[in-house]
Formats: C-alpha cells, structure tokens, sequence
C-alpha cells in the first residue's frame, strides 16, 4: 500500500497546522486576555469563568444550529470550497478584530463569531477527508493533519509567548502586543489555507438542488430517517455525543479552570505548549498501529483514558499538576479526534460527506454545549468547579457504552 502522502493530502494537512493556530490561541491567550478585561471590570473569578463557558456554548449552538443545513448544501457540485472559504474568512477577520475589543461583553460577541467561523470551516475541511484520500489510507492522514497541526501551530504560539514575555522589556505595551499576536495567528491561519483552497476539487457530490435552504431541509430529514435505521452510524454518533463533548470542554476550558483556581497565567500557557509538543508523536503513532490493530479498539483506549484524566482534573491545586494533566492529554487529544474523524468517514456514504460530516459537526463540536454548559452552571449554582469538572465523567462513560454498540454492529446493519 502506498505510504507517501500525496501532494493532495499534503495541502489538505496544511490547513490543520493553519486553524490549529488559532486553536492555541483560543485556547490559552484568549482566556487570559478575557479574564484580564473582566477583573479590570469587576467580574468575580465565578463569572468570568461562567460568562466564558456561556460563550463557547453560545458559539457551539449557532454552529449546530446551522452545519447540518450548509453541509448539506456543500454536498452540491462545486459548493463546498466557496463555503470552506466564506467561513474561513469570517474567522481570520474575526482574530484580527479581537484585540481591539475593551468590552468584556462585546469581547465575548466577537469570540463568537470567530468561532462560527472558524467551526464553519472545520466542518467542510472535515468532510473533504474522502476527496483527499482513500479508505484504507483515512486513519493516517487524518492522525497526520492532527499531529502537524498541533506542532505546526506552535511556531506562531512560541512566537506569541516571546512577545507577551520579552516585549515589555524593549517598550512595547501590552496592547500592542496582542494586537501583533492576533495579527501573527490570523495571517497564518490565512496564507496557510491557500495551497488547498487552490488546489481542492470536489470528486464527490450530488446533484445540486434548485432551492438550496429548502431542498436541503428535506433532503436532511431523509438522510436523518436513515441514520436512524442505520445502527453502526447511530450508536457512533450517540457515542461520539458523549466522549468528544467531554474532551472539547477539557480543551476550551481547561485554561479558564486554572485561572480560575489562580494558577499562574504563563505557567498554564507553557503547560499547554507542552500539550501540543507531546500530541504531536503521539498522534502520528496512533495513526500508524491503527494499520494494525482495529480502530474501535485503539477508540476505546482513548475513551478510558480521558475518563481518567477528568478524574484526575478534579484535585487540580497545584501548576505542577496542571502540566501533568497538561502532557496526558497531548497524549490522547489527536488520537481521539482523528480517529473519530477517520472512522466516521469510512461509514458513510462519501458523495453525501458534506450533509454526514454537518450532521457530526452536531454531535461533536455543536454538542459540546452540553459539557461547557454543565461546568458553568454547577459552578455558578456551587461556587465549586471541582465538581463541575468531576460530571465530565459521566459523559466519558456514556460515550464508551454506546461506542461499544457501533463496534459490535457491521456497516450495513
């Protein structure tokens, strides 16, 4: 079997080290700037860290709200790249406005839209898996653009950490450096998505419908009467619910839980760099013995494991133990996602991957309302985000019992 990637697969890979850029960022410098902007206007550790989950699960909704709809409208001959690019461009603009925001409310309003835009983009990329490749070569290829795209996106973050530390040193004000640090990821996550808006074409698709927004309703209600019927892809979807709403909220919060718990802001950001440096190798092994051993199985292993790592969020004290939590979640964070990524693209029908992979944008990165939620509202109704982080478990072992069933249902059951 062929093992080089292909030039295709390449420039496809090069849009994961262009968004991851500003995942890095959304993931550790925003949350800081953020709750610098809310303790400047008197929020309380409690808020900022509620507001900030409101947020993303504000951004997650209107995303889910609206995949399934345009995924299935890209799923029509020579759509899918000008929407992969609309909403690109609404998410490079929105990182280069975010810095220029002083309103911790207008703040959050800009956060998502970019987020749309950013999450928008994502769901067409994905979908674009079975143009790019071939079956038997998805659990590589989607491993590899995980993998270079956590390493990858570390350029303009370490890049970032040497302005924000050393920057004030030579004069420069904190203001501007955030504004050159929001440039430095929009640009890249720009530049680096041109090899593929140039070079993708569309192979698989279905006949384009006259009235794109109401035909796709009624072609989305077929498509769901079908999954419903189709087992294999309704308890992965089920599952996937569950699992990867966990990990999407350890990601997006995990930055804004230790700040809130007043660990030191530079520590948790370096810790995080770490995260990207370990899921780098991490990833791409994954992504080789999936060759050799069975995907729902290597799944399983990463189900157990982030149970286990939300276990251990919960005694966090310590920023010696939030960069231990930080190194054993690069360890499983790009297996989990590109193994999920890859799997699902082997179950579905590819000429409709578009309408499929907006319908799992829903079930993952659309759902994770229910975990960045959850975390708010008990911390707002406690006080106590230990045990908010402690009911992400429950949502680990929802996702391995339904993952179970798909593994033991065949294809076309």
């Amino acid at each position: 079997m062929k093992t080089k990637l292909t030039k295709l697969e390449k420039h496809w890979i090069l849009y994961d080290i262009a968004n991851s850029a500003y995942i890095l960022l959304a993931t550790t410098i925003i949350p800081v700037l953020f709750n610098s902007i809310a303790s400047s206007q008197n929020l309380s550790d409690d808020q900022y860290l509620a507001y900030w989950g409101y947020a993303i699960t504000a951004a997650t909704l209107i995303v889910a709200l609206l995949s399934p709809i345009l995924g299935t409208i890209s799923d029509g001959k020579g759509r899918k790249k000008p929407l992969f690019t609309i909403f690109l461009t609404i998410g490079v603009l929105g990182t280069f406005i975010q810095p220029f925001i002083g309103s911790w409310l207008w703040f959050l309003i800009v956060l998502v839209i970019t987020k749309v835009g950013f999450n928008g983009s994502i769901v067409f990329y994905d979908s674009m898996l079975t143009d790019i490749t071939t079956p038997e070569r998805m659990d590589d290829v989607s491993s590899q653009g995980y993998a270079w795209g956590y390493i990858g996106s570390c350029i303009p973050f370490i890049i970032s950490i040497g302005l924000i530390m050393f920057g004030p040193k030579i004069g420069l004000a904190m203001n501007t450096i955030m504004i050159i640090v929001f440039a430095i990821t929009a640009v890249w996550w720009g530049v680096l998505s041109l090899p593929l808006l140039k070079n993708y074409e569309q192979k698989h698709y279905v006949e384009a419908i006259k009235n794109p927004f109401t035909g796709s309703f009624k072609k989305l209600k077929v498509t769901l009467a079908d999954i419903a019927k189709h087992k294999k892809i309704k308890y992965f979807l089920l599952s996937f619910f569950f699992y990867i709403d966990g990990v999407y909220t350890i990601i997006s919060m995990a930055t804004a839980y230790g700040a809130s718990l007043g660990l030191d802001s530079n520590g948790l950001i370096l810790a995080l760099l770490v995260t990207q440096i370990v899921a780098f190798p991490c990833a791409i092994f994954f992504g080789k013995i999936a060759k050799k051993f069975k995907t729902e199985s290597l799944l399983k292993i990463n189900i157990i494991a982030y149970a286990l790592i939300a276990c251990y969020g919960v005694f966090l004290e310590k920023l010696y133990q939030f960069w231990i939590l930080a190194v054993a979640v690069g360890g499983f964070q790009g297996a989990i996602q590109a193994l999920s990524r890859s799997y699902y693209a082997k179950i579905i029908p590819p000429e409709k991957s578009g309408e499929y992979f907006g319908i799992f944008d829903i079930f993952g990165k659309g759902a994770s309302i229910t975990g960045t939620l959850l975390v708010s509202v008990i911390t707002s109704i406690t006080g106590k985000q230990n045990i908010a982080i402690m009911a992400l478990v429950i949502l680990f072992i929802l996702g391995y019992i339904f993952f179970s069933l798909a593994a033991k249902t065949s294809k076309y059951e």
